[in-house]
């Protein structure tokens, strides 16, 4: 069985532009993000798909360097963009959704997210619909048979930028599944979309990454004061837009 993870990005973000590609500790947050998700053991290949935009080619360039491969597709269609993806490095059982705008991704989320989807033999598995993790642990999986399908007949274009709302809005015809926890956290956001999310996992990093690489999600919890309530509804699905 094959699992292809595809991490949309891109360097013209609204409220944050080439916030991939800014440093913590000297990295670009792109790659902070990756480092953690190499240690996933479910996600098989890692693909960055990111645009034929000229203002791209500093994240494919940047790609190369870390040795993780990219698809070059359009800039507003990402859903077809994940197609094209799908079709370059496929044939795959299943497609891993992930943003690259989410350095304090938990690889041990993503990987129960996965075992769900694959134990229960949904059609889409999340944990983004009926949030309880921290926006910026968000994860996706469906059917990788099913995104050709999606991308040639989705015509809407907020299910064309967003991916995946094509799946939960219409769950009359799809086996939909969700991975939940015993504690309520959506209200805390640990994604970056503005300079004070910047800051904040920067802070993160600065804290807890010196002496342990690896932190986890309860480290971060543990320090007190990384409580930040999020301005978004929490019960709103997650449309990561993200590149």
């Amino acid at each position: 069985m094959k699992i292809l993870t595809v991490i949309q990005a891109r360097m013209t973000s609204s409220r944050l532009p080439g916030k991939v590609m800014r440093p913590i500790l000297d990295m670009p947050m792109m790659g902070r993000q990756i480092e953690r998700l190499r240690r996933s053991q479910s996600l098989g290949q890692l693909v960055v798909a990111t645009s034929v935009d000229p203002t791209d080619q500093v994240i494919a360039d940047y790609c190369r360097e870390l040795g993780c491969p990219t698809h070059r597709g359009p800039l507003l269609d990402v859903l077809g963009r994940y197609a094209e993806a799908l079709a370059a490095f496929g044939p795959a059982d299943h497609v891993v959704r992930l943003t690259a705008d989410c350095p304090l991704a938990d690889w041990t989320v993503i990987d129960d997210c996965i075992a769900l989807h694959l134990a229960s033999g949904a059609d889409y598995t999340s944990n983004t619909v009926d949030r309880f993790f921290p926006r910026g642990l968000d994860v996706e999986v469906f059917r990788a048979d099913l995104l050709p399908k999606i991308a040639a007949g989705a015509t809407d274009p907020y299910d064309r930028e967003h991916v995946t709302p094509f799946f939960y809005r219409n769950p009359d015809r799809f086996r939909i599944e969700q991975l939940v926890q015993e504690h309520y956290l959506a209200h805390l956001r640990w994604t970056v979309d503005r300079p004070d999310d910047f800051a904040f996992v920067t802070r993160v990093y600065e804290t807890l990454y010196p002496a342990k690489p690896a932190f986890t999600t309860n480290d971060i919890l543990d320090l007190g004061w990384t409580f930040r309530s999020d301005p978004d509804d929490p019960l709103q699905p997650a449309a990561q837009a993200g590149g």
